[in-house]
């Protein structure tokens, strides 16, 4: 049993790691510091079904997160990761607006998608200000 749980914690380390690579492999910069634009947006239509339309926004969110720009530094790579996830939210409440009926839920729906537009807004405020400041700093060579 013990042997079993080793192996299963070493397979575990390695499929982590290999992704990890692979993710770093595929990343791409972008030169204004947010994910490059996706390739397949979300469209909220009544000609899919609720269901499609969740899994669509939840596969368009987890792309766009996967591809999120890692940088190692903990404040850029949690607001890259955030973006797609609140524009994840906003889609799944887009869908709920076309076919809810309960008032509550639709009010919350509707509540999400203006919080999490302005927290978008505010992360990309973020981002650009950040990116502005970086490229102000003297580069320093040392007589190099």
């Amino acid at each position: 049993m013990y042997r079993k749980l080793i192996l299963i914690a070493a397979l575990i380390v390695l499929v982590a790691t290999t992704m990890q690579a692979q993710h770093k492999a595929q990343s791409t910069t972008s030169k204004v510091g947010w994910p490059p634009a996706p390739t397949a947006k979300f469209i909220a239509s009544t000609e899919k079904t609720f269901g499609d339309l969740m899994a669509n926004a939840m596969d368009v969110m987890h792309r766009d997160m996967h591809n999120a720009e890692y940088s190692g530094d903990a404040d850029h790579d949690f607001v890259t990761m955030m973006i797609p996830h609140h524009q994840g939210a906003i889609d799944m409440a887009k869908a709920l607006l076309l076919y809810g009926k309960d008032p509550q839920m639709r009010r919350l729906a509707q509540e999400i998608i203006t919080d999490q537009q302005s927290e978008i807004q505010l992360m990309q405020l973020w981002l650009k200000q950040r990116n502005n400041a970086n490229a102000q700093r003297p580069t320093l060579n040392y007589g190099r």
